[in-house]
Protein backbone atom coordinates (compact mmCIF):
# COMPACT_ATOMS: atom_id res chain seq x y z
CA UNK A 1 0.00 0.00 0.00
CA UNK A 2 1.45 3.61 -0.90
CA UNK A 3 -0.02 5.79 1.65
CA UNK A 4 1.82 8.54 0.37
CA UNK A 5 -0.40 8.16 -2.66
CA UNK A 6 -3.95 8.95 -0.79
CA UNK A 7 -5.19 12.15 -0.18
CA UNK A 8 -8.08 14.46 1.24
CA UNK A 9 -10.25 16.68 -1.05
CA UNK A 10 -11.99 20.00 0.22
CA UNK A 11 -15.52 20.70 -2.17
CA UNK A 12 -17.02 23.78 -2.34
CA UNK A 13 -20.15 23.27 -4.42
CA UNK A 14 -23.31 24.89 -5.30
CA UNK A 15 -26.39 22.16 -6.21
CA UNK A 16 -29.07 23.76 -8.18
CA UNK A 17 -32.85 24.09 -6.86
CA UNK A 18 -35.41 21.66 -8.52
CA UNK A 19 -38.29 22.91 -6.70
CA UNK A 20 -36.92 27.00 -7.74
CA UNK A 21 -35.25 26.03 -10.46
CA UNK A 22 -34.17 29.34 -11.51
CA UNK A 23 -32.08 29.82 -8.47
CA UNK A 24 -29.38 27.55 -6.34
CA UNK A 25 -28.97 26.32 -3.11
CA UNK A 26 -26.76 27.64 -0.50
CA UNK A 27 -22.90 26.63 -1.13
CA UNK A 28 -21.61 23.72 1.11
CA UNK A 29 -18.43 22.47 1.71
CA UNK A 30 -17.41 18.78 2.49
CA UNK A 31 -14.66 16.64 1.96
CA UNK A 32 -13.42 13.59 0.30
CA UNK A 33 -10.37 11.20 -0.58
CA UNK A 34 -8.49 10.33 -3.85
CA UNK A 35 -5.46 8.84 -4.74
CA UNK A 36 -2.89 10.01 -7.12
CA UNK A 37 -2.77 8.24 -10.40
CA UNK A 38 -0.32 10.17 -12.41
CA UNK A 39 1.95 14.14 -11.88
CA UNK A 40 -0.44 16.20 -10.61
CA UNK A 41 -3.65 13.84 -11.07
CA UNK A 42 -5.85 12.72 -8.57
CA UNK A 43 -8.28 10.03 -9.07
CA UNK A 44 -11.43 10.12 -6.56
CA UNK A 45 -15.61 9.50 -7.02
CA UNK A 46 -17.62 12.16 -9.23
CA UNK A 47 -19.92 12.23 -6.37
CA UNK A 48 -17.01 14.19 -4.31
CA UNK A 49 -17.19 16.64 -6.62
CA UNK A 50 -19.88 17.37 -8.21
CA UNK A 51 -21.50 20.49 -8.73
CA UNK A 52 -18.09 21.70 -7.40
CA UNK A 53 -17.56 25.66 -7.74
CA UNK A 54 -13.56 24.98 -5.59
CA UNK A 55 -11.85 22.81 -4.74
CA UNK A 56 -8.47 21.60 -2.76
CA UNK A 57 -6.39 18.83 -2.56
CA UNK A 58 -4.17 18.30 0.38
CA UNK A 59 -1.52 15.43 0.80
CA UNK A 60 -0.59 13.18 3.35
CA UNK A 61 2.86 15.12 3.48
CA UNK A 62 1.97 19.01 3.67
CA UNK A 63 -0.51 20.77 5.17
CA UNK A 64 -0.64 22.94 2.50
CA UNK A 65 -4.24 22.61 0.20
CA UNK A 66 -3.58 22.56 -3.91
CA UNK A 67 -5.80 24.25 -6.15
CA UNK A 68 -7.52 21.82 -8.42
CA UNK A 69 -9.80 21.61 -11.45
CA UNK A 70 -11.87 18.83 -12.40
CA UNK A 71 -10.03 17.52 -15.83
CA UNK A 72 -13.08 14.50 -16.30
CA UNK A 73 -15.60 13.03 -15.05
CA UNK A 74 -17.73 9.85 -15.49
CA UNK A 75 -20.94 10.22 -13.35
CA UNK A 76 -22.32 7.16 -14.59
CA UNK A 77 -19.36 5.58 -13.12
CA UNK A 78 -18.85 7.78 -10.26
CA UNK A 79 -15.18 8.77 -11.21
CA UNK A 80 -13.87 11.93 -11.61
CA UNK A 81 -9.74 12.97 -12.61
CA UNK A 82 -8.42 16.23 -10.84
CA UNK A 83 -5.70 17.75 -12.06
CA UNK A 84 -3.68 20.06 -9.53
CA UNK A 85 -2.04 23.32 -10.67
CA UNK A 86 0.80 23.48 -8.38
CA UNK A 87 3.89 21.32 -9.22
CA UNK A 88 5.07 21.49 -5.67
CA UNK A 89 1.98 19.06 -4.77
CA UNK A 90 3.94 16.16 -5.65
CA UNK A 91 6.83 16.85 -3.24
CA UNK A 92 7.16 13.92 -1.25
CA UNK A 93 4.63 11.41 -2.27
CA UNK A 94 4.01 8.51 -4.89
CA UNK A 95 1.76 7.47 -7.71
CA UNK A 96 0.09 4.74 -7.20
CA UNK A 97 -0.37 1.75 -9.64
CA UNK A 98 -3.08 0.51 -11.02
CA UNK A 99 -4.08 -3.26 -10.53
CA UNK A 100 -6.53 -5.96 -11.64
CA UNK A 101 -9.77 -7.20 -11.04
CA UNK A 102 -10.03 -8.70 -7.53
CA UNK A 103 -11.18 -12.25 -6.59
CA UNK A 104 -13.56 -13.62 -3.69
CA UNK A 105 -11.90 -13.68 -0.66
CA UNK A 106 -8.55 -11.54 -1.68
CA UNK A 107 -7.95 -9.05 1.68
CA UNK A 108 -8.27 -5.45 0.58
CA UNK A 109 -7.94 -2.40 2.03
CA UNK A 110 -9.65 1.07 2.04
CA UNK A 111 -7.66 3.62 2.47
CA UNK A 112 -9.00 7.44 3.30
CA UNK A 113 -9.55 10.20 5.84
CA UNK A 114 -12.86 9.14 7.01
CA UNK A 115 -14.92 12.44 8.91
CA UNK A 116 -14.17 12.26 13.14
CA UNK A 117 -10.31 12.84 12.50
CA UNK A 118 -7.64 14.42 10.45
CA UNK A 119 -5.24 11.49 10.49
CA UNK A 120 -5.50 9.01 7.26
CA UNK A 121 -7.77 5.42 7.92
CA UNK A 122 -7.11 1.96 7.31
CA UNK A 123 -10.08 -0.33 7.29
CA UNK A 124 -9.41 -3.92 6.22
CA UNK A 125 -11.95 -6.17 4.31
CA UNK A 126 -12.38 -9.28 2.31
CA UNK A 127 -13.95 -9.47 -1.20
CA UNK A 128 -17.18 -10.70 -1.02
CA UNK A 129 -19.03 -10.12 -3.74
CA UNK A 130 -18.33 -9.28 -7.70
CA UNK A 131 -21.68 -8.25 -9.77
CA UNK A 132 -23.47 -5.23 -11.23
CA UNK A 133 -25.15 -2.78 -8.93
CA UNK A 134 -27.09 0.21 -9.00
CA UNK A 135 -25.04 3.01 -7.94
CA UNK A 136 -26.36 5.84 -5.86
CA UNK A 137 -25.11 8.66 -7.42
CA UNK A 138 -25.88 8.05 -11.09
CA UNK A 139 -29.03 5.28 -10.73
CA UNK A 140 -26.92 3.81 -13.39
CA UNK A 141 -26.01 -0.20 -12.60
CA UNK A 142 -22.68 -1.21 -13.42
CA UNK A 143 -20.14 -3.50 -12.21
CA UNK A 144 -19.30 -3.24 -8.46
CA UNK A 145 -17.16 -5.30 -5.82
CA UNK A 146 -18.24 -5.62 -2.42
CA UNK A 147 -16.30 -5.72 0.74
CA UNK A 148 -17.15 -6.17 3.95
CA UNK A 149 -15.35 -2.79 5.49
CA UNK A 150 -16.75 0.51 6.44
CA UNK A 151 -17.30 3.23 3.68
CA UNK A 152 -17.69 6.50 5.62
CA UNK A 153 -18.27 9.71 4.60
CA UNK A 154 -15.20 11.28 4.02
CA UNK A 155 -12.87 8.06 2.95
CA UNK A 156 -15.82 7.97 0.08
CA UNK A 157 -13.69 8.47 -2.96
CA UNK A 158 -10.33 7.17 -1.60
CA UNK A 159 -8.50 4.33 -3.16
CA UNK A 160 -8.69 0.56 -2.11
CA UNK A 161 -5.71 -1.36 -2.41
CA UNK A 162 -4.44 -5.05 -3.03
CA UNK A 163 -1.15 -5.57 -1.56
CA UNK A 164 0.29 -1.74 -3.19
CA UNK A 165 -1.83 -1.90 -6.00
CA UNK A 166 -5.35 -0.08 -6.45
CA UNK A 167 -8.21 -2.43 -7.35
CA UNK A 168 -11.04 0.55 -7.00
CA UNK A 169 -12.37 3.18 -5.51
CA UNK A 170 -14.65 3.11 -2.51
CA UNK A 171 -18.13 4.97 -3.69
CA UNK A 172 -20.72 3.65 -1.93
CA UNK A 173 -22.13 1.71 1.22
CA UNK A 174 -25.01 -0.87 1.60
CA UNK A 175 -27.87 0.28 3.21
CA UNK A 176 -29.53 -1.83 5.90
CA UNK A 177 -25.88 -3.59 5.99
CA UNK A 178 -23.22 -3.10 8.92
CA UNK A 179 -19.56 -2.58 7.85
CA UNK A 180 -20.23 -3.38 4.05
CA UNK A 181 -19.15 -1.40 1.13
CA UNK A 182 -18.51 -1.12 -2.36
CA UNK A 183 -15.96 0.35 -4.84
CA UNK A 184 -16.08 0.72 -8.45
CA UNK A 185 -13.41 -1.81 -9.81
CA UNK A 186 -10.03 -0.88 -11.60
CA UNK A 187 -11.65 -2.36 -14.90
CA UNK A 188 -14.15 0.58 -14.73
CA UNK A 189 -11.12 3.13 -13.52
CA UNK A 190 -9.12 1.88 -16.42
CA UNK A 191 -11.80 2.76 -18.79
CA UNK A 192 -12.36 5.90 -17.65
CA UNK A 193 -8.27 7.06 -17.82
CA UNK A 194 -8.04 5.68 -21.38
CA UNK A 195 -11.54 7.51 -22.51
CA UNK A 196 -9.66 10.81 -20.60
CA UNK A 197 -6.63 10.63 -22.72
CA UNK A 198 -8.71 8.94 -26.00
CA UNK A 199 -10.88 11.80 -25.81
CA UNK A 200 -13.54 9.91 -25.88
CA UNK A 201 -16.88 10.27 -23.95
CA UNK A 202 -17.00 8.73 -20.78
CA UNK A 203 -20.36 7.94 -20.01
CA UNK A 204 -21.23 4.50 -20.12
CA UNK A 205 -23.47 3.32 -23.22
CA UNK A 206 -26.78 1.84 -22.98
CA UNK A 207 -28.45 0.00 -25.57
CA UNK A 208 -32.17 1.44 -24.93
CA UNK A 209 -34.30 -1.80 -24.38
CA UNK A 210 -36.15 -3.26 -21.87
CA UNK A 211 -36.27 -7.15 -21.64
CA UNK A 212 -38.15 -9.67 -19.93
CA UNK A 213 -36.26 -13.22 -18.79
CA UNK A 214 -37.26 -16.30 -20.27
CA UNK A 215 -37.25 -18.35 -17.78
CA UNK A 216 -40.76 -19.83 -18.30
CA UNK A 217 -40.79 -22.93 -21.26
CA UNK A 218 -43.99 -21.89 -22.72
CA UNK A 219 -42.94 -18.38 -23.62
CA UNK A 220 -39.97 -19.63 -24.73
CA UNK A 221 -41.94 -21.97 -27.28
CA UNK A 222 -43.78 -19.57 -28.32
CA UNK A 223 -40.83 -17.84 -29.69
CA UNK A 224 -39.97 -20.80 -31.46
CA UNK A 225 -36.68 -20.93 -29.20
CA UNK A 226 -35.25 -24.83 -29.64
CA UNK A 227 -34.47 -26.59 -27.02
CA UNK A 228 -30.97 -25.56 -24.90
CA UNK A 229 -31.48 -22.50 -26.50
CA UNK A 230 -31.84 -19.52 -23.93
CA UNK A 231 -31.94 -15.67 -23.68
CA UNK A 232 -34.27 -12.53 -23.22
CA UNK A 233 -37.45 -11.19 -24.64
CA UNK A 234 -37.02 -7.77 -25.95
CA UNK A 235 -40.03 -5.91 -24.82
CA UNK A 236 -39.70 -2.34 -25.60
CA UNK A 237 -37.04 -0.16 -27.64
CA UNK A 238 -35.81 3.77 -26.79
CA UNK A 239 -35.96 6.00 -29.92
CA UNK A 240 -32.61 6.94 -31.28
CA UNK A 241 -30.94 4.12 -28.82
CA UNK A 242 -28.45 1.74 -30.08
CA UNK A 243 -30.88 -0.63 -30.63
CA UNK A 244 -33.42 1.43 -32.64
CA UNK A 245 -33.25 0.27 -36.38
CA UNK A 246 -31.66 -2.81 -35.28
CA UNK A 247 -33.58 -4.64 -32.56
CA UNK A 248 -37.26 -5.25 -32.84
CA UNK A 249 -39.92 -5.88 -30.10
CA UNK A 250 -40.35 -9.74 -29.80
CA UNK A 251 -36.89 -10.50 -30.88
CA UNK A 252 -35.05 -12.85 -28.35
CA UNK A 253 -31.14 -11.59 -27.49
CA UNK A 254 -29.59 -14.76 -27.30
CA UNK A 255 -25.81 -13.33 -27.75
CA UNK A 256 -23.85 -10.13 -26.75
CA UNK A 257 -20.51 -9.50 -27.59
CA UNK A 258 -19.71 -12.95 -27.47
CA UNK A 259 -21.35 -14.17 -24.36
CA UNK A 260 -24.10 -16.68 -24.26
CA UNK A 261 -27.24 -15.03 -22.85
CA UNK A 262 -29.63 -17.31 -19.99
CA UNK A 263 -32.86 -17.67 -19.38
CA UNK A 264 -32.38 -15.25 -16.31
CA UNK A 265 -30.75 -12.44 -17.80
CA UNK A 266 -27.37 -13.10 -16.92
CA UNK A 267 -23.88 -13.85 -18.51
CA UNK A 268 -20.73 -15.69 -17.11
CA UNK A 269 -18.86 -12.48 -16.96
CA UNK A 270 -15.31 -12.76 -17.87
CA UNK A 271 -15.70 -16.79 -17.11
CA UNK A 272 -16.39 -16.20 -13.36
CA UNK A 273 -18.91 -13.75 -12.44
CA UNK A 274 -22.93 -14.31 -13.32
CA UNK A 275 -24.46 -11.21 -13.13
CA UNK A 276 -26.63 -9.05 -15.65
CA UNK A 277 -25.36 -8.91 -19.42
CA UNK A 278 -25.21 -4.98 -19.48
CA UNK A 279 -21.92 -5.61 -17.82
CA UNK A 280 -20.20 -5.41 -20.63
CA UNK A 281 -21.31 -1.81 -21.69
CA UNK A 282 -18.15 -1.16 -19.51
CA UNK A 283 -16.26 -2.41 -21.72
CA UNK A 284 -16.87 0.17 -24.19
CA UNK A 285 -17.66 3.52 -25.59
CA UNK A 286 -20.18 5.15 -27.26
CA UNK A 287 -18.89 4.82 -31.00
CA UNK A 288 -18.06 1.32 -31.03
CA UNK A 289 -20.01 -1.68 -32.38
CA UNK A 290 -20.54 -4.37 -30.59
CA UNK A 291 -22.32 -7.73 -31.84
CA UNK A 292 -25.28 -9.74 -31.03
CA UNK A 293 -27.50 -12.63 -31.89
CA UNK A 294 -31.12 -12.47 -31.83
CA UNK A 295 -33.63 -14.87 -32.94
CA UNK A 296 -36.38 -13.18 -34.71
CA UNK A 297 -39.47 -15.55 -36.13
CA UNK A 298 -37.84 -18.77 -35.19
CA UNK A 299 -34.41 -17.68 -37.22
CA UNK A 300 -31.12 -16.91 -35.42
CA UNK A 301 -29.52 -13.53 -36.86
CA UNK A 302 -26.32 -12.05 -36.11
CA UNK A 303 -26.90 -8.24 -35.76
CA UNK A 304 -24.14 -5.53 -35.07
CA UNK A 305 -25.36 -2.79 -32.54
CA UNK A 306 -23.74 0.96 -32.95
CA UNK A 307 -23.44 1.96 -29.06
CA UNK A 308 -24.78 5.45 -27.67
CA UNK A 309 -25.42 7.38 -24.90
CA UNK A 310 -28.27 6.60 -22.93
CA UNK A 311 -31.73 7.94 -23.83
CA UNK A 312 -34.96 7.72 -21.52
CA UNK A 313 -37.89 9.49 -21.18
CA UNK A 314 -36.70 10.94 -17.80
CA UNK A 315 -33.20 11.74 -17.44
CA UNK A 316 -31.53 9.97 -14.29
CA UNK A 317 -29.81 11.85 -11.58
CA UNK A 318 -27.81 14.73 -13.23
CA UNK A 319 -24.74 17.03 -12.24
CA UNK A 320 -22.66 20.26 -13.25
CA UNK A 321 -25.47 21.31 -14.98
CA UNK A 322 -28.70 24.00 -14.44
CA UNK A 323 -32.03 23.09 -14.05
CA UNK A 324 -34.26 23.64 -17.86
CA UNK A 325 -37.29 25.47 -16.95
CA UNK A 326 -40.11 28.43 -18.25
CA UNK A 327 -42.15 30.74 -16.59
CA UNK A 328 -45.51 31.90 -18.33
CA UNK A 329 -47.71 33.61 -16.78
CA UNK A 330 -47.18 32.51 -13.53
CA UNK A 331 -47.04 28.57 -14.35
CA UNK A 332 -43.86 27.02 -13.91
CA UNK A 333 -42.31 24.19 -16.08
CA UNK A 334 -39.74 22.19 -16.60
CA UNK A 335 -38.85 18.25 -17.89
CA UNK A 336 -39.28 15.74 -15.63
CA UNK A 337 -36.26 14.38 -14.24
CA UNK A 338 -34.37 11.84 -11.42
CA UNK A 339 -33.79 15.64 -10.10
CA UNK A 340 -36.74 16.56 -9.47
CA UNK A 341 -38.37 13.45 -8.41
CA UNK A 342 -36.16 14.07 -5.75
CA UNK A 343 -37.70 17.08 -4.27
CA UNK A 344 -39.96 15.16 -2.54
CA UNK A 345 -38.88 13.55 0.76
CA UNK A 346 -39.01 9.11 -0.11
CA UNK A 347 -39.67 10.66 -3.44
CA UNK A 348 -40.24 6.61 -4.59
CA UNK A 349 -43.37 6.19 -2.49
CA UNK A 350 -44.59 9.83 -2.37
CA UNK A 351 -43.73 11.37 -5.38
CA UNK A 352 -46.71 11.63 -8.47
CA UNK A 353 -47.51 7.98 -9.61
CA UNK A 354 -47.88 9.32 -12.96
CA UNK A 355 -44.23 10.79 -12.40
CA UNK A 356 -43.10 7.75 -11.23
CA UNK A 357 -44.52 5.48 -13.84
CA UNK A 358 -42.78 7.51 -16.70
CA UNK A 359 -39.24 7.33 -14.38
CA UNK A 360 -39.68 3.51 -14.17
CA UNK A 361 -41.04 2.42 -17.36
CA UNK A 362 -41.60 5.24 -20.00
CA UNK A 363 -39.46 4.90 -22.94
CA UNK A 364 -38.99 7.30 -25.38
CA UNK A 365 -41.24 7.43 -28.89
CA UNK A 366 -40.77 9.61 -32.09
CA UNK A 367 -43.59 11.36 -30.87
CA UNK A 368 -42.09 12.06 -27.12
CA UNK A 369 -38.44 11.93 -25.71
CA UNK A 370 -39.29 14.31 -22.78
CA UNK A 371 -42.56 14.86 -19.99
CA UNK A 372 -43.05 18.25 -19.71
CA UNK A 373 -44.25 19.25 -15.91
CA UNK A 374 -46.30 21.86 -14.97
CA UNK A 375 -44.14 21.91 -11.39
CA UNK A 376 -45.71 25.00 -9.30
CA UNK A 377 -47.75 27.82 -9.77
CA UNK A 378 -46.41 31.59 -8.59
CA UNK A 379 -49.87 32.82 -7.52
CA UNK A 380 -51.22 35.92 -9.47
CA UNK A 381 -54.77 37.14 -11.15
CA UNK A 382 -53.33 35.82 -14.36
CA UNK A 383 -53.61 32.33 -12.83
CA UNK A 384 -56.56 32.13 -10.48
CA UNK A 385 -58.01 28.98 -10.56
CA UNK A 386 -54.63 27.12 -11.55
CA UNK A 387 -53.24 26.90 -8.57
CA UNK A 388 -54.31 22.81 -7.83
CA UNK A 389 -52.93 22.37 -11.17
CA UNK A 390 -49.42 21.29 -10.58
CA UNK A 391 -47.77 18.67 -10.71
CA UNK A 392 -49.15 17.22 -13.24
CA UNK A 393 -47.54 16.74 -17.22
CA UNK A 394 -48.69 18.74 -20.25
CA UNK A 395 -50.42 16.33 -22.95
CA UNK A 396 -51.23 19.27 -25.50
CA UNK A 397 -50.65 22.65 -26.30
CA UNK A 398 -53.49 24.39 -28.75
CA UNK A 399 -54.37 20.58 -29.82
CA UNK A 400 -50.51 19.50 -30.43
CA UNK A 401 -48.54 17.08 -28.34
CA UNK A 402 -45.21 18.51 -26.84
CA UNK A 403 -42.51 15.92 -28.02
CA UNK A 404 -39.99 17.64 -25.62
CA UNK A 405 -39.33 20.86 -23.50
CA UNK A 406 -37.71 22.97 -26.44
CA UNK A 407 -41.15 21.85 -28.12
CA UNK A 408 -43.31 22.96 -26.17
CA UNK A 409 -42.12 25.97 -25.22
CA UNK A 410 -41.24 26.79 -29.44
CA UNK A 411 -45.32 26.18 -29.07
CA UNK A 412 -45.90 28.59 -26.33
CA UNK A 413 -44.26 31.56 -27.73
CA UNK A 414 -45.76 31.20 -31.46
CA UNK A 415 -49.13 31.02 -29.56
CA UNK A 416 -51.44 34.11 -30.62
CA UNK A 417 -55.08 35.47 -29.12
CA UNK A 418 -55.25 32.20 -26.81
CA UNK A 419 -52.47 29.18 -25.30
CA UNK A 420 -54.82 26.51 -23.83
CA UNK A 421 -53.27 23.83 -22.20
CA UNK A 422 -54.60 20.10 -21.21
CA UNK A 423 -52.75 17.84 -18.73
CA UNK A 424 -52.58 14.43 -17.54
CA UNK A 425 -55.93 14.55 -15.57
CA UNK A 426 -57.51 16.47 -17.95
CA UNK A 427 -57.87 19.49 -16.35
CA UNK A 428 -57.53 22.64 -19.17
CA UNK A 429 -55.66 25.79 -18.34
CA UNK A 430 -56.69 28.52 -20.53
CA UNK A 431 -54.72 31.88 -20.77
CA UNK A 432 -54.81 35.13 -22.99
CA UNK A 433 -51.49 35.14 -24.45
CA UNK A 434 -51.63 39.07 -25.05
CA UNK A 435 -52.17 39.10 -20.99
CA UNK A 436 -50.14 36.83 -20.19
CA UNK A 437 -46.81 38.84 -21.85
CA UNK A 438 -48.02 41.67 -20.38
CA UNK A 439 -47.52 40.67 -16.97
CA UNK A 440 -44.74 38.14 -17.12
CA UNK A 441 -42.14 40.75 -15.74
CA UNK A 442 -44.40 41.77 -13.00
CA UNK A 443 -44.53 38.00 -11.67
CA UNK A 444 -40.48 38.15 -12.07
CA UNK A 445 -40.42 41.05 -10.05
CA UNK A 446 -42.67 39.80 -7.32
CA UNK A 447 -40.67 36.14 -6.81
CA UNK A 448 -37.14 38.01 -7.17
CA UNK A 449 -36.59 35.52 -10.37
CA UNK A 450 -34.28 37.17 -13.20
CA UNK A 451 -35.35 35.34 -15.93
CA UNK A 452 -38.25 33.96 -17.24
CA UNK A 453 -36.39 30.77 -18.92
CA UNK A 454 -33.24 29.25 -18.31
CA UNK A 455 -30.01 29.89 -20.88
CA UNK A 456 -30.55 26.75 -22.71
CA UNK A 457 -33.87 28.12 -23.82
CA UNK A 458 -33.55 31.55 -25.15
CA UNK A 459 -31.73 30.32 -28.34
Amino acid sequence: MRSTSVVRIFTTSLDPDYDNPWQTASPSGSTGSGVIVGPRRVLTGAHVVANATFIRVQNSTNPEKYVAEVLGVCHDADLALLEVEDPAFMDGVEVAALGGLPSLRDKVSVVGFPVGGEELSVTEGVVSRIEMQRYSHSDRRALAVTVDAAINSGNSGGPVFLGDKVVGVAFQSLDDAENIGEMVPASLVKRFLSGIEAGKPLSLPALGVRTQTLENPTLRRSLQMPEGVTGVLVRAIAHGSSADGVLKTGDAMLEIDGYPIANTGTIQYLGRHRTSYPVILGEHFEGEEIPVVVLRDGQRLEVTLPLKARCPLVPLSQYDVRPTYLIYAGLVFQPLTANFLRTWDKWWNSAPKEFLYHFYFGVPTPDRTEVVALSQVLADQINVGYQGLYEESIVEVNGHAPRNMLDFVRRVDAAEGTLRLRTSTDSLIVLDVDAAREVGPRVLQRYRVAADRSADLTA
